[in-house]
């Protein structure tokens, strides 16, 4: 373990996997709580919201930094992904986390490895369609992380509305004893849902990406304005964002919890978009029924 600090309120930084179990186990043994906070790092104030939650409902937290290889495609950004562990750990002891697990790629993949998770039917439309291999690889790392740090809680964001989704199946499955807290998504001042990748966007396609926010809230307009059917709302969202020079991946509505699709907005419903603005991907949701 190691210190990247002037401060003793700094976390503890753990490279090994075997000494943040270890640790772990130590806090739950004497009746503490842990939280663990999943990230790939280059954090935001909406990965700071999950420490935030964490640090009010458990006694330890414990965030996870590591930009995990087997989520990315090869045409994929991971070589070009930000990593900074030091503000990042900056940024964590501002919001009182204690630990910082930062293990390398040989730790978390060692040589031979070659299991992957597949989670079935949750994983396979949206996001799995557009990246295939994409949540083998976010399922896997997330059961290796959860393995290395067994914590009570773990916390995710509802920005990644689908990968909460497997996450979720994927704990429920594998009996894995933990429980999952999805936060509400936090935004830029005007709408943009945080994101690591928001870092790629130049200024003119950072005011264009607006418009991915404008489209949703317009939708959930037309929810409450009476406008049931989904097939006109995707038609709305689509017009909405036509002169915009967004390039659309997908518009669903799918009732909330699930991914499977609606054509009527009869309850609660989650609006999902992901779409190419200029060369970043970007995705976000909202619930409108």
């Amino acid at each position: 373990m190691q210190r990247m600090s002037r401060r003793a309120d700094f976390p503890t930084i753990v490279q090994s996997g075997t000494e943040i179990r270890q640790q772990v186990r130590l806090f739950q043994q004497r009746g503490d709580r842990v939280g663990m906070v999943p990230t790939m790092g280059s954090l935001h104030d909406g990965h700071l919201s999950l420490v935030d939650a964490a640090r009010a409902e458990c006694d330890v937290v414990m965030t996870s930094v590591f930009v995990n290889p087997t989520q990315f495609a090869p045409h994929e950004d991971y070589q070009r992904y930000p990593r900074d562990l030091e503000r990042d750990v900056e940024l964590l002891a501002e919001r009182g986390c204690d630990y910082v697990f930062a293990p390398s790629v040989d730790e978390m993949y060692p040589s031979g490895y070659e299991t992957s998770i597949d989670v079935g039917s949750v994983a396979k439309p949206f996001e799995g369609e557009q990246r295939p291999t994409h949540f083998a690889g976010v399922a896997t790392v997330v059961l290796k992380l959860l393995n290395l740090v067994p914590a009570d809680a773990v916390y995710f964001g509802q920005k990644d509305y689908q990968q909460t989704l497997v996450v979720e199946r994927m704990i429920a499955d594998l009996n894995v004893p933990i429980d999952v807290v999805v936060c509400p998504t936090v935004r830029e001042a005007d709408g943009l849902a945080m994101s690591s990748r928001n870092a790629y966007l130049s200024d003119a396609d950072r005011h264009r990406a607006t418009a991915l926010y404008a489209s949703l809230q317009q939708t959930k307009q037309l929810v409450t304005q009476g406008e049931r059917r989904t097939a006109e709302l995707r038609r709305a969202m689509r017009q909405h964002l036509s002169q915009t020079g967004i390039e659309i991946d997908y518009i669903a509505m799918v009732a909330a919890g699930t991914v499977d699709e609606v054509d009527t907005v009869d309850g609660p419903t989650v609006a999902l978009i992901a779409a190419q603005v200029g060369q970043t991907r970007l995705i976000d949701n909202i619930q409108i029924g």
